[in-house]
């Protein structure tokens, strides 16, 4: 397909997860793509799997000076661009008692701070009528145990969303947020321990009014809408989550 020909696309947090399916996606259908992660031997992976249609750039989301030279790669790569998905993000589970501020340090320097200057540097090289879609999660809306600093990350993030939308509007640049909800990305297995992984699943799926977990290819698919199709769509949240967060 070549659906998307021509059409360049940054994705940070690119070589796993929602990051990597959606460049599938999007090569797939003809696109370039630019893809970051921190893991060179998953950013190598990916970028065989993924083919000629693609670059992998080592960058650190949490690093002004890597998201710095990630700028100037991505004006040496392709000049402008015309969507950039500002994915980059870890999880952290801990109870409010026990979380330590190394935690909360992170997750805020990677998951907050790393898509706000990710797209204040790209956003000078994204053409006029591009757009910008941030990675958040239902846990900025719902009062998740375990996930009370993960939770308000993602909620800065929704924030951003609706400011950055307003603020680049005169760049006719739209930018808005999609927001999964329990998606067996391979992330749980990240953050736990191997024996918790299966039960957690397992206990999400059975909480959710579909019965299941989502599928890493339905976020590819919505962010591509918000990409692509949603052009009279700005500063709005596309909620992913078998209506978990909504019924």
């Amino acid at each position: 397909m070549s659906e998307y020909a021509d059409k360049k696309i940054v994705i940070t947090g690119g070589s796993t997860g929602f990051g990597l399916e959606t460049a599938r996606l999007l090569t797939a259908r003809g696109a370039r793509v630019l893809i970051t992660g921190r893991d060179q031997g998953a950013l190598d992976a990916a970028r065989a799997e993924l083919g000629d249609r693609a670059v992998a750039v080592r960058s650190d989301a949490s690093s002004l000076a890597d998201i710095d030279a990630l700028a100037d790669r991505v004006r040496a790569e392709f000049g402008t661009i015309d969507g950039l998905f500002a994915n980059a993000g870890i999880n952290g589970f801990a109870p409010f008692e026990a979380t330590q501020e190394d935690m909360f340090d992170e997750l805020f320097a990677i998951n907050t701070k790393g898509p706000y200057f990710t797209a204040q540097k790209l956003a000078p090289l994204i053409a006029p009528g591009g757009g910008v879609v941030l990675t958040t999660s239902v846990a900025n809306a719902l009062g998740l145990p375990m996930l009370s600093t993960y939770g308000a990350t993602k909620a800065a993030v929704r924030s951003f969303a609706r400011s950055l939308a307003r603020e680049l509007l005169p760049r006719g640049i739209r930018v808005n947020a999609v927001s999964p909800g329990p998606i067996d990305s391979g992330i749980l297995a990240k953050s736990m321990p191997p024996e918790a992984v299966e039960q957690t699943k397992a206990q999400m799926a059975g909480e959710n009014p579909m019965g299941r977990l989502g599928t890493v290819d339905e976020i590819a698919r919505a962010v591509a809408f918000l990409l692509f199709e949603a052009t009279y769509t700005t500063g709005a949240e596309l909620v992913v989550d078998g209506g978990g967060s909504q019924l």
